[in-house]
């Protein structure tokens, strides 16, 4: 683990390697039945998480160790870096918790405002090496080197990653009332997977909007790239 700078994130660098990228319709059935109803002669499971596939990485990388972090993000805005203050705020059915905590990773921002944090990163880094990972390159990070479901096994904790149970009675889905429904800080549960990287599953949800086309999906982790 490296950290270039007092407000850089911490970087893990990554071994090369191979490993089966995709996964099996039947493995996303739940997630699948969980967001819409079955259809007759539509098979559950989404079919863009597959087909499974050999990818080898095979140059020097680093990835963020953590979700980049409100402290983090709000660095580049004090500095002129980054043009959006984001908001903390989630709003609930009960009104708003905050995710403001110094550690929690940093909500509300745009693949523009990503664009910026990493420029600026650059800059103070003085070099042109961090970038976003690529879709192959952060499911590698994902794994881990494992080769189970998850990067800590075949099944999860929430003391291992903050994500929502749903339970399945009576034809519909509802959510544990013990689920925490907002981010965690990045150090606050056994998250970390073989090589050191912490909630590559779970915590804040990663989702395009309206992006510039062709674009890549935002992920919560930065990539640092060694030439």
């Amino acid at each position: 683990m490296f950290q270039e700078c007092a407000d850089c994130p911490e970087m893990i660098v990554l071994p090369s390697g191979s490993f089966t990228m995709g996964a099996p319709l039947e493995e996303s059935a739940a997630a699948f039945r969980l967001l819409r109803k079955p259809e007759l002669g539509v098979p559950d499971g989404h079919p863009h998480e597959g087909p499974e596939h050999e990818v080898t990485i095979d140059i020097h990388i680093a990835m963020g160790r953590n979700e980049v972090t409100y402290a983090e993000f709000l660095a580049c805005v004090e500095d002129g870096g980054c043009t959006h203050s984001p908001d903390p705020g989630i709003l609930t059915l009960t009104g708003f918790v905050y995710a403001d905590d110094p550690r929690s990773p940093v909500i509300d921002v745009s693949y523009i405002d990503v664009l910026e944090y990493v420029a600026w990163l650059n800059h103070i880094t003085d070099t042109d090496a961090y970038r976003l990972p690529t879709e192959a390159e952060w499911e590698y990070g994902a794994y881990g080197g494992a080769d189970t479901k998850f990067d800590q096994g075949d099944s999860l904790t929430t003391e291992q990653a903050n994500f929502g149970i749903f339970h399945h009675r009576d034809g519909g889905f509802f959510p544990d009332r013990n689920n925490r429904r907002m981010p965690v800080p990045v150090d606050m549960l056994d998250a970390a997977n073989a090589w050191g990287l912490r909630h590559m599953a779970g915590n804040v949800l990663e989702k395009n909007h309206v992006l510039p086309s062709p674009a890549p999906s935002w992920p919560s982790h930065l990539q640092r790239l060694f030439s």
